[in-house]
């Protein structure tokens, strides 16, 4: 598998900037992670219609990511993106009307866990088909630099995309057009039942380099590296560099969805995924350079408060309408 390997090093005192910047990161990743664990409470007792698809032990990468993101700046996600959305932003009573199928919902309560899109955040829209997201992260990327906003367009999909022609296609056509394009992988090892080995029988980085791409390879579960990585990323395509390849090395702790048993994994692979998890290695970080375990325990307070909130918002939402749902699938003949 391509997950990194779990350290057992103690980590070495950080300085006040970093430390404020990982005790940021933290309290975003504290949020995607209690959010997910909170879905698969309400997924078990039938309060989210439909699949989920869980992102804990990846939330680093979608932490470090939207970090290096600016407000003119857009993203496209996958089946696997309440992380993304969460960290860019996305509000929470929106979010879980959202997913729980109520009115009140970002997208009405019709989109679901695999559709959460928010074009004022420059959401473009998570996408339950493998490589979808890539083409139109792309076409973002060239209406960026048509229209001259300066901003840059993101792309995550795991590695079970990089067999996708798609992808190949894009890499071809943003390199010709220097398209202000970060495409981020989500790198787990497991491309839905099977290693990725199995389905990709190249490397990332020589893929990228077959169009003239840059690519960095990096620690997926170390927040700060995500977060370094992806800033120096974002300042090459600002600067006209064109798209760039960021590969994040991670572990998908749960199932492909919400439900599978995994029985295609072994003891010793989900042991390591729980060793090298990204909560407890910033945690560690940060006590190791005098944040208090208080102010620690008070950002999981707060965050689980919030999300109390918002759980309680969208059950007492109303559910949706047939009838205003009819009339955004079908266009009513003219008289």
């Amino acid at each position: 598998m391509s997950a990194p390997p779990a350290s057992s090093a103690p980590p070495s005192p950080l300085a006040p900037p970093e430390r404020e910047r990982l005790l940021a990161l933290y309290r975003t990743m504290l949020l995607v992670r209690q959010a997910e664990t909170a879905l698969t409470r309400l997924f078990a007792d039938g309060e989210v219609p439909g699949f989920i698809h869980l992102s804990i032990g990846q939330e680093a990468i979608a932490a470090g990511v939207a970090a290096a993101l600016g407000p003119a700046d857009t993203l496209a996600t996958t089946h696997r993106g309440h992380g993304h959305v969460l960290a860019r932003g996305l509000a929470l009573d929106a979010f879980f009307k959202e997913v729980m199928g109520r009115a009140g919902g970002i997208c009405a309560g019709r989109g679901g866990s695999m559709h959460v899109a928010d074009t004022r955040l420059g959401i473009l829209g998570a996408n339950g088909i493998v490589g979808a997201g890539i083409p139109i992260a792309l076409g973002s990327a060239i209406a960026q630099a048509v229209l001259g906003r300066g901003g840059l367009a993101v792309s995550f999909f795991g590695d079970g995309a990089m067999a996708e022609g798609v992808l190949h296609e894009t890499l071809n056509m943003a390199a010709l057009w220097k398209s202000p394009l970060l495409l981020v992988c989500e790198n787990n090892g497991w491309s839905e039942f099977s290693p990725t080995s199995r389905q990709f029988a190249g490397q990332l980085e020589r893929l990228g380099a077959a169009f003239g791409i840059a690519h960095e390879k990096v620690d997926g579960n170390d927040a700060l590296a995500v977060a370094d990585a992806a800033a120096r990323a974002a300042a090459a395509i600002r600067a006209g560099q064109g798209p760039h390849l960021l590969e994040g090395l991670t572990h998908r702790v749960r199932g492909h969805f919400e439900g599978d048993q995994q029985k295609y994994r072994s003891a010793d692979e989900l042991d390591a995924g729980a060793r090298g998890d990204p909560l407890e290695r910033a945690r560690a970080a940060l006590a190791a350079s005098g944040v208090a375990a208080d102010v620690l325990d008070e950002a999981l307070r707060d965050v689980d408060r919030r999300i109390a909130a918002a759980i309680d918002a969208a059950r007492a939402d109303a559910m949706p309408e047939f009838a205003p749902a009819f009339a955004d699938v079908y266009t009513p003949e003219a008289a």
